[in-house]
């Protein structure tokens, strides 16, 4: 197995049974397992394995994996969606969604998972995500679809 292969696998390892709330203490558990890990290269895994952040019991945020498989992963995307939600609000063709801090990435990544056919993109920052909807008159559709799954 290459280093690398075996590198990621030990980071999906690690995030399965630790809640790992920052890069840093990731590349920590790594060189404690013998890894040669900087966080550029922890970085890069990260953005590799499609890791994103989501709520966790213990720190607050953790690393989590979005997985590809659409049916069991729904839930999860809806999931995400409904913790990192705080409100919304549109301008025209773009609807800007307020998210808990630190939750705007993985509630984009889960927005686009979703594949909803109003939405062309996504843009987060940290609290902040912005969807860019494909006309104007799709934009209160798509509100409407975005409560019903946060279910309000």
């Amino acid at each position: 197995m290459l280093k690398k292969e075996a590198r990621q696998r030990a980071i999906i390892d690690l995030i399965e049974k630790n809640d790992i709330a920052t890069q840093e203490e990731l590349c920590r558990l790594l060189q404690e397992q013998g890894y040669k890990a900087t966080q550029a290269t922890v970085s890069r895994d990260i953005r590799e394995l499609a890791l994103t952040k989501m709520p966790s019991d213990k720190n607050g945020i953790k690393y989590v994996r979005i997985a590809n498989d659409r049916q069991v992963m729904e839930g999860k995307y809806s999931r995400v969606l409904r913790d990192g939600f705080v409100a919304m609000d549109k301008a025209q063709s773009i609807l800007v969604l307020r998210t808990v801090s630190g939750m705007a990435m993985a509630v984009a990544a889960a927005i686009d998972a979703m594949q909803l056919e109003e939405v062309s993109g996504c843009i987060a920052g940290d609290d902040t995500v912005m969807l860019a909807v494909r006309d104007s008159d799709s934009t209160d559709g798509l509100m409407a679809k975005i409560r019903g799954i946060i279910g309000t």
